[in-house]
């Protein structure tokens, strides 16, 4: 069902940047360092989405680095833990006096 609504939003997403597209055809000039750039108006909306999603992916690299390199070390001491309670499983009980 998840597949199904996600698969409906990305159409009706995709339909509205087509109408967006055709509506908006004219030329947008950008002045930028290196020069002049002349492109429609959905062309600069869709570099500017993709340049976006590449500086939040960026951003977000070393979070998700630190984050698995804990993860490690958390399995890590799971492990030594689970190790050592097997060993203390096969020690015999004494009662004390």
């Amino acid at each position: 069902m998840r597949k199904i609504l996600w698969t409906v939003i990305a159409i009706v997403l995709v339909l509205l940047g087509l109408s967006f597209a055709m509506l908006n055809p004219e030329p947008a000039e950008l002045e930028l360092y290196a020069g002049r750039a002349t492109l429609p108006i959905a062309v600069w909306l869709v570099l500017a989405i993709a340049l976006g999603a590449v500086a939040g992916v960026c951003s977000t690299f070393g979070i998700i680095l630190r984050q698995r390199r804990e993860i490690r070390r958390w399995r890590r001491r799971a492990n030594d833990a689970q190790k050592e309670l097997s060993e203390l499983r096969k020690l015999p009980i004494r009662d004390t006096p």
